[in-house]
């Protein structure tokens, strides 16, 4: 077997092999080709600092790469691993990576950084062996917003553009996962508005949102904040917001909250959303 970059990669001959090692998966992966293409080019997938496997040139292992700086340091973010399973338990990963942490070196990157879900124990293992530490606890949500019995009025929601947010003053942009960060998101099919308060004499931007209206009645949310500080007031803020969030889509998905923001978290679990999954973010540093 051989290790190469995948920059000469034939796309279906990829997706073969991501499909199939996802078979069985602790959550139902999308099929559709043509969104692996968008995810993958929104990340910013670079397939010359991505690795695979290959036996007698059919691909049996990989590691998908994202590149970006993020606080000056460049980072290959892993935006997905897989073994087939016929080609299991031939440590294929740690191979690829011995591989790939040369060469990522050589290209000039700091650190890199992945996600895996919590319960995926053997991955973990295998990927604090190569050298990763857990970093941060996400936590992911998906359901209806249920508002009944709650004061939802006196708001405005404002449709801007990426260009119109001052992205250095919204806050916990560092906390957003890769997928979710101001940096990539730019890059995909987003929707941004803001919530302004009408309550009493003023009308004041309270909040802000980050949607992919994936029909009329889903949405995928990237980013949410409440941009007040007033705790007391924080409450009435997030059922604004959401009541917002409704207007464009009833039935959302919220991947990747870190738990560190436990006003957001019980916020969601009040209203019904329903936490499906928790990941880890592990960091290794390569410089």
């Amino acid at each position: 077997m051989e290790i190469r970059n995948l920059s000469e990669i034939n796309f279906d001959s990829l997706i073969e092999c991501f499909l199939l090692s996802f078979e069985n998966y602790f959550v139902k992966m999308p099929t559709d080709i043509a969104y692996y293409k968008q995810r993958w080019q929104t990340a910013k997938v670079d397939y010359r600092l991505s690795y695979g496997m290959f036996d007698n040139e059919k691909l049996v292992g990989f590691i998908l790469h994202a590149i970006d700086k993020r606080d000056g340091k460049l980072v290959a973010y892993n935006t997905g691993t897989g073994v087939i399973p016929s080609h299991r338990r031939q440590k294929i990963i740690p191979s690829i990576y011995q591989y790939a942490i040369s060469d990522l070196l050589q290209h000039g990157i700091d650190k890199s950084v992945l996600e895996v879900i919590t319960e995926n124990e053997k991955a973990i293992k295998v990927y604090q062996n190569v050298g990763f530490e857990i970093i941060k606890h996400y936590k992911c949500f998906v359901g209806e917003v249920n508002l009944e019995n709650r004061d939802t009025t006196n708001f405005e929601l404002k449709k801007i553009n990426y260009s119109d947010i001052n992205w250095s003053e919204m806050p916990n942009q560092n906390a957003y996962s890769w997928d979710n960060h101001f940096k990539i998101i730019k890059n995909g099919n987003y929707e941004y508005y803001q919530v302004w308060n009408q309550n009493g004499s003023g009308n004041n931007l309270e909040s802000f949102f980050v949607i992919n209206p994936i029909n009329r009645h889903e949405g995928y949310i990237t980013q949410f904040e409440v941009l007040i500080n007033d705790e007391k007031s924080k409450q009435l803020a997030y059922q604004r917001l959401f009541s917002a969030i409704k207007e464009i889509s009833p039935f959302i998905k919220i991947n990747n909250i870190d738990t560190k923001f436990e006003d957001k978290i019980h916020f969601l679990n009040s209203i019904g959303i329903e936490n499906i999954i928790d990941q880890y973010e592990m960091e290794m540093n390569i410089k």
